[in-house]
């Protein structure tokens, strides 16, 4: 085909019997602009990577050396202190030393007093407690009656009589107690004898009964001294039956209730001596 003769169109290569060149692939050009900006892409990629890397390894390695707590670190965060120079940190040791604590002796709280002068005496606060008194006497004693002198209170077969009491040990032994705090009022009397009973009233009679503890036998042996006119004489009354005193009648003892006489006065009347035994 001559140079001067046109090119037939290359869209209908029938019509002429031209064919178009099949030795290069359509769109190699784009295909090497493609691979040509996806490798830059990827150049671009890991250059950006690395740098990101080496910039991130600077602060891990200057975050590992100790440093010292400043006022300028962050709120919120913690570095680490600077080691001691002993090689070992005590617990605590970043903490401030507490202030000592101001002594309490006498010497520095208050001035020691001029020699030659007396300290003063602190002022009373309250008055001091009186004295109680004295309990009765646990001794043995024995009762005696003002006008019988030579007659004793005696436990005889289980009753208390007014008798005269010879030398024998056993009649000295009956007629010989232990004055003890009251069992139903500790400012009153109850009287034992050598083998533990007491003596009490039992239908307005005086006996010696074994403690069984209740409130009546309690009662029954609690007498109240009240003293006479006479020195070391006195009357006694019981807890129980307000009113009713001991008295001597027949040489019994019994329970019997005032009587304004001379003879009840003089019955009711006795003085607490030691013991014979």
């Amino acid at each position: 085909m001559s140079e001067s003769k046109s090119r037939p169109p290359q869209d209908r290569p029938w019509e002429s019997g031209w064919a178009p060149d099949t030795t290069r692939a359509p769109g190699t050009r784009r295909l090497w602009l493609a691979g040509t900006l996806a490798l830059a892409t990827i150049t671009a990629c890991v250059t950006a990577i690395t740098v990101m890397d080496s910039e991130s390894d600077e602060p891990e390695s200057r975050a590992a050396e100790p440093t010292t707590l400043s006022s300028s670190a962050p709120g919120g965060l913690i570095s680490f202190a600077t080691p001691s120079k002993g090689g070992t940190d005590k617990p605590g040791g970043d903490r401030a030393e507490p202030s000592p604590t101001p002594s309490t002796s006498a010497s520095s709280a208050s001035p020691s007093p001029k020699p030659g002068k007396k300290a003063p005496k602190p002022p009373k606060t309250s008055a001091p407690p009186s004295k109680q008194p004295e309990p009765p006497s646990t001794q043995g004693i024995s009762i005696r009656a003002v006008n019988f002198p030579d007659r004793y209170w005696r436990v005889r077969d289980g009753y208390v009589r007014l008798d005269r009491i010879g030398s024998g040990p056993e009649q000295r032994e009956d007629a010989t107690f232990q004055r003890v705090a009251g069992l139903a009022d500790s400012s009153c009397y109850s009287f034992t004898t050598a083998d533990g009973r007491y003596l009490r009233h039992r239908s307005f009679v005086l006996v010696a009964n074994s403690n069984d503890g209740s409130s009546l036998f309690h009662k029954d042996a609690t007498f109240c001294p009240r003293s006479r006119s006479a020195s070391g004489t006195l009357a006694l009354e019981s807890v129980n039956y307000p009113g009713r005193f001991l008295r001597h009648r027949n040489f019994q003892l019994r329970l019997d209730p005032y009587e304004h006489s001379h003879q009840y006065y003089a019955d009711t009347s006795f003085q607490i001596v030691s013991g014979l035994d």
